[in-house]
């Protein structure tokens, strides 16, 4: 393995390429014990059977969220210009907590309650009586067109991963990614990607704790007092490490506070509710989910600002400021020790890509193949189990068909995709956001108003980047949100006549009053 930096290089031995193979081994092994368990069916392989704890929940939801954002992106960003970075860290988890009040219990209830809704576009139909099939078409269009790319920028970081740590081929890093992400995904399904983003979530958290903790350690026992550095440091920069609002504006910071509000509409992380045991375990999930992003978001943070001070105290530097972690995990460890936290840093990738990989293909599978072929199903004589046994493995060819795609798009190995994750986040959350919480929490809602909600969201987010922002700056979740709400409402409150059956309404109040008994 080779890193590369201004001055910092070092070359892998054995000790770390055990360490890769044995982190690989346990997530394929994962995923045979998955396949034994809860693949029988399509809503085992694709809810798990709603039979996940708690524990699991919150850390498959954290670890299919944060992404290689929280080993990379954030500590390269508290690096390059201090704790003004910290806005977007502060409203992802607000929005997370937000979440689990507002989404998550409803929509563990109602998607139940509502057919047995495993999909969102799933829910959607059933929530609304959509006999048409138009929610769970657009919505489903929504999910394959943006998580293709989501997926793609997956592959990229794992490219650029095994090419910068491990001296490999761009292109062999993409296969090598995508190769144990779809053999665990492919046989498991959904309950290997949960025990998966499990087992990294735990070594996210590991990694993203003991690095700080012992940089800390390194820098005050050479005799330097790290903040007190890192405030020279700024100065002789010219730049503010440690201010909250230094070089940026109040629109900034309200942007980066909104990506707090993409939560609502992420399928791939509101899908973890729906496949808890029961929603009375949601409050568990709740503060374990929360207490886990805070403590590694502020890890995250300290782990960029520390590596300010590391980096002139130990006369390295990176070319990349992504690779602070990387460079103090190498630096600071034992091999063997350095090799397990570039499996953290692969885990915080594949555990994302797997999330998308498995809500894609279900979509493929629920929203798409079903609806073009029920007719000609529903003359074969099959019986249930047996049918079952087709979607599965549809489902299963799906994750394969979806990741080839991902690997085409992310084929350049000077692709950019960042931004295009941020305007998928902004498009999932106006497209989808103000109509889960709406669809839970409001029985005035119609179908014609959801479908509006959808439509009005993702072309708000479009057309705000397509004109750049008019000038604004002003991240396009704000306005996608607005509109997105606005046309639900609107759209709603001139269909209800007809809109409404008592079918949803009951439906609508059985929800309640299940969440309403204690018992």
């Amino acid at each position: 393995m080779v890193l590369n930096s201004a001055q910092f290089t070092f070359t892998a031995g054995w000790q770390e390429y055990l360490m890769m193979a044995l982190y690989f081994a346990i997530l394929i092994g994962i995923g045979f014990y998955a396949y034994k368990q809860s693949t029988s069916d399509l809503s085992g392989y694709m809810l798990g059977g709603r039979n996940i704890g708690p524990w699991v929940t919150a850390l498959s939801a954290g670890a299919s969220d944060m992404s290689g954002w929280m080993l990379m992106g954030l500590p390269g960003s508290m690096y390059n210009v201090g704790l003004s970075s910290i806005w977007i860290a502060i409203g992802l988890t607000i929005g997370a907590y937000v979440n689990y009040w507002v989404v998550a219990p409803r929509l563990r209830v109602y998607s139940e309650v509502s057919n047995d809704s495993i999909t969102l576009p799933d829910f959607f139909e059933n929530r609304f009586k959509d006999n048409k099939h138009i929610l769970k078409i657009v919505s489903g269009l929504v999910i394959v067109i943006f998580f293709a790319v989501y997926t793609a920028s997956g592959m990229v970081s794992g490219g650029k991963l095994f090419q910068s740590a491990f001296d490999l081929p761009y292109h062999w890093g993409l296969f090598v990614t995508a190769g144990v992400v779809v053999i665990y995904t492919f046989f498991g399904g959904y309950l290997a990607v949960s025990l998966t983003d499990f087992f990294q979530g735990t070594i996210m958290f590991i990694a993203i704790v003991l690095i700080p903790i012992v940089a800390w350690l390194n820098l005050t026992g050479q005799g330097v007092e790290p903040f007190v550095r890192i405030e020279e440091l700024g100065s002789m920069a010219d730049v503010n490490y440690l201010s909250f609002i230094s070089g940026v504006s109040i629109i900034t910071i309200l942007s980066n506070l909104a990506w707090g509000l993409g939560y609502f509409g992420q399928p791939h992380i509101v899908v973890r509710f729906m496949s808890i045991k029961s929603h009375k375990l949601i409050p568990s999930a709740r503060r374990i989910g929360i207490l886990w992003m805070a403590i590694a978001l502020v890890g995250a943070c300290i782990t960029g600002l520390l590596g300010i001070a590391f980096t002139d105290a130990t006369a390295n530097d990176v070319s990349d400021p992504e690779t602070i972690l990387i460079l103090m995990s190498q630096v600071l460890f034992h091999p063997l020790i350095g090799g397990f936290f570039l499996a953290a840093i692969l885990a915080a990738i594949m555990s994302t890509i797997s999330s998308q990989l498995l809500v894609t293909s279900s979509s493929l599978v629920q929203d798409f193949y079903k609806i073009i072929r029920r007719k000609a199903l529903a003359k074969e004589q099959r019986s249930k189990e047996a049918l079952d046994r087709h979607f599965v493995l549809l489902g299963r060819l799906s994750v394969v068909l979806v990741a080839i795609v991902a690997i085409v798009i992310a084929w350049d190995e000077e692709s950019v995709i960042l931004d295009i994750v941020a305007n998928a986040w902004a498009g999932f959350g106006a497209a989808f956001g103000p109509l889960i919480v709406l669809s839970l929490h409001w029985r005035g809602l119609t179908r014609s108003g959801a479908v509006a909600s959808i439509i009005a969201g993702a072309a708000t987010v479009i057309i705000w980047i397509a004109a750049d922002t008019f000038g604004t700056e002003l991240y396009e979740i704000i306005p996608g949100i607005i509109v997105s709400t606005l046309a639900a409402i609107i759209v709603s409150k001139a269909t209800q006549g007809k809109g409404i059956s008592k079918e949803m309404e009951a439906e609508f109040d059985e929800t309640t009053n299940i969440l309403k008994n204690k018992k």
